[in-house]
């Protein structure tokens, strides 16, 4: 898991107020110029010190890990021998070629390396992280904000194993341990057992165009009501008439609900160039997926009905074309036209309703 830094070092009207939000929020190190900052934190915390002076001040053995600007402090590797029960990194401001090189060598034999990139760029991290893939040393990246932190762990797909923020309040400290905590957490997946397969005459479906390039076994989630959902794949199987479409999922109806994450629906027409939307696969595995365009057409549609494992009644209503697919257990890719009573189809069942996309515990009833 990525870790985030707090960086208190400008925060001097709140540091002891970031302190205590840092633990609630769940920052896994604090960064302070003064070891008396570090003091009386929890051992919860990872204590970091970066000391902005020439020289080391007293009590840095109040740390756990001493971040150095190895030309005015000296070499991490020689102050870890004079202090050997504290972990030493060096800091490296990344502004040119030189620094450049100098931020790829710590970050392959130093314990841990801060960077800070002066660019608006992240072609240096990037180099950065590929020099340094499979050493043993941590790399933390500075961070302009919560936005920006989301972009670093973006990078190389995996980013650096940590990114550290200085907020300027406690909102901003808040949006930033949400943004580097942003995975998605898996969905059980039930086996549902088809009812009944009707044409529903013309209507406006949707197409929802990823970023992304979707797996065989991967699509989205889509239902005519919040609590029971079928997973929709994408069309990264082989059509006999046209090309695969790898990034798409002929999805359904536009007034059908979608997981826009574990917690969120989002109605299909409400989807946009720019939002999210939740993938998820055969085993329930999931990822937030950028939507790029989404493509509501006139079309005949077909209405299937399903029930769950303990008779939850389920509906999904797509485009009536035979190429238009579902997921089966196992995987198994099934033409929605040729579905019949008795089939099973994979799907997702909700113990909550939904008010403006968030789960409630109202009586609502979907029909």
């Amino acid at each position: 898991m990525t870790e985030c830094w707090l960086d208190l070092r400008s925060a001097e009207p709140l540091v002891t107020t970031l302190c205590e939000a840092a633990v609630q929020y769940g920052f896994d190190a604090i960064v302070a110029a003064d070891p008396a900052d570090l003091a009386s934190l929890p051992p919860t915390v990872t204590r970091v010190l970066m000391p902005v002076g020439h020289e080391l001040p007293p009590g840095i053995d109040k740390a756990d890990v001493v971040v150095v600007d190895a030309a005015i402090h000296g070499e991490p590797a020689e102050l870890a021998e004079r202090y050997p029960a504290l972990r030493f990194g060096r800091y490296v401001e990344v502004v040119d070629a030189p620094s450049l090189a100098a931020a790829c060598r710590s970050a392959k034999q130093d314990a841990v390396t801060v960077l800070r990139f002066r660019d608006p760029t992240y072609i240096p991290l990037e180099i950065v992280l590929a020099a340094a893939a499979n050493s043993a040393g941590s790399i933390i990246t500075v961070a302009s904000g919560a936005d920006d932190a989301a972009i670093h762990l973006g990078v190389l797909e995996h980013g650096p194993d940590g990114v550290m923020l200085a907020p300027a309040s406690l909102a901003e400290a808040g949006a930033f341990v949400a943004a580097v905590r942003n995975g998605t957490a898996d969905v059980s997946l039930v086996t549902l057992e088809v009812t009944g397969v009707t044409y529903a005459g013309m209507g406006e479906r949707a197409c929802v165009d990823t970023c992304s390039y979707l797996a065989p076994d991967e699509g989205i989630l889509v239902g005519s009501r919040s609590r029971g959902l079928v997973l929709c794949v994408s069309e990264t199987h082989p059509l006999p008439y046209m090309p695969t479409r790898p990034f798409r999922v002929n999805a359904g109806a536009v007034m059908s609900y979608t997981l826009a994450d574990p917690d969120h629906t989002r109605y299909l027409s409400e989807l946009r160039a720019g939002t999210t939307v939740l993938a998820v696969d055969v085993h329930g595995r999931t990822r937030l997926v950028t939507v790029g365009r989404v493509k509501i057409e006139t079309r005949p549609l077909l209405s299937i009905d399903a029930v769950g494992p303990a008779g939850e009644p389920v509906n999904l209503i797509l485009q009536n074309d035979w190429h238009v697919r579902i997921l089966g257990p196992g995987g198994v890719v099934l033409n929605s036209t040729a579905l019949r009573p008795g089939d099973q189809i994979l799907g997702y069942i909700s113990d909550h309703d939904r008010h403006v996309g968030y789960p409630i515990n109202e009586r609502c009833r979907e029909q």
